[in-house]
């Protein structure tokens, strides 16, 4: 496979060239107007940042991404998937309502918001590929129905990928509820009892009919049948259907490369890599780190 040719640039400025216009001389200088984006679903995969976590790529740049692809003929949107954990961005209607107070919007970002994974996260594809770890990746069904991936990633450290850039926001990124907990766990989910309140939503909804309620009305797992897709911690909302087993770190990086070649088999691809504020730990916390080494940018042009 031949190396990708990478385009650098750092963030200085003049009165007559802003980071805006620059970052977009660099796009087309590398080329993403080769991309065929005419009349394409061009999904621009972006974190949107947990609230109270202020080193997220700022929307500006998304914003100025969405009118060059557009010019270009393509039908943008900026996409992200739901999170394992419970937190501001764990459902499409939070996640919506957090990328909105940290400044993504139609208005602000000037093309449409979507969360690749519905409204619990149950919404994705299985993308067969074959892997070691993970053969059909669960990747949110926008992401997987999109004509190209646009990837723009923030550089920062990460406490169990090491460093996440343009693989930790796609690979992990674009995993669904159910994904993420292929990535993250080694073992099956479980039901912590003492937060269950029996609403019965799992038992629903397992496509397996792994889960019932006991006779306390808690919810159980037949083992026997689960297979692990991470569908009831989804949909849980009350903490009760959670992962058991962390997986090492080692492992994980391993799974989200497999997620990455899943998330960009047979499109066209192009990413952008901002490497400022770079936090010594993942944008999904609420807390913003000081930076860990001055800032730069890069911009890295990969298609197939």
């Amino acid at each position: 496979m031949e190396k990708a040719k990478v385009y650098f640039s750092d963030l200085r400025t003049s009165p007559t060239s802003n980071l805006l216009d620059k970052m977009e001389r660099l796009l087309k200088r590398a080329g993403i107007g080769q991309l065929p984006l005419k009349d394409s679903f061009t999904a621009i995969k972006i974190h949107f940042g947990e609230p109270g976590n202020l080193a997220y790529i700022r929307p500006n740049y998304a914003a100025r991404m969405a009118n060059l692809l557009r010019s270009f003929g393509a039908k943008p949107f900026l996409t992200d998937c739901n999170t394992l954990y419970s937190g501001r961005r764990s459902n499409a209607v939070d996640h919506l309502q957090s990328a909105m107070e940290n400044g993504f919007n139609p208005i602000s970002a000037q093309c449409q918001v979507i969360i690749a994974d519905g409204l619990k996260g149950t919404d994705y594809r299985e993308i067969p590929i074959d892997g070691e770890y993970c053969p059909a990746p669960k990747i949110g069904t926008a992401i997987a129905d999109a004509d190209i991936i646009i990837s723009m990633n923030h550089f920062k450290g990460h406490e169990q990928a090491g460093f996440g850039g343009a693989l930790k926001n796609l690979g992990m990124g674009c995993a669904s509820v159910g994904g993420k907990l292929e990535l993250h766990a080694s073992s099956q989910p479980k039901i912590a009892t003492e937060n269950c309140i029996g609403c019965n939503i799992c038992v629903k909804h397992c496509a397996h009919d792994a889960i019932h309620l006991n006779a306390e009305r808690k919810a159980e797992i037949d083992y026997t049948k689960c297979v692990g897709c991470g569908q009831c911690v989804a949909l849980c909302q009350h903490d009760a259907a959670v992962v058991s087993d962390w997986d090492t770190s080692e492992r994980l990086n391993y799974k989200i490369a497999e997620y990455s070649v899943a998330v960009l088999k047979d499109k066209p691809h192009f990413h952008i890599s901002f490497i400022m504020n770079v936090s010594p730990e993942c944008d999904c916390w609420t807390i913003m780190m000081p930076p860990s080494f001055p800032t730069s940018a890069c911009w890295h042009r990969q298609t197939p």
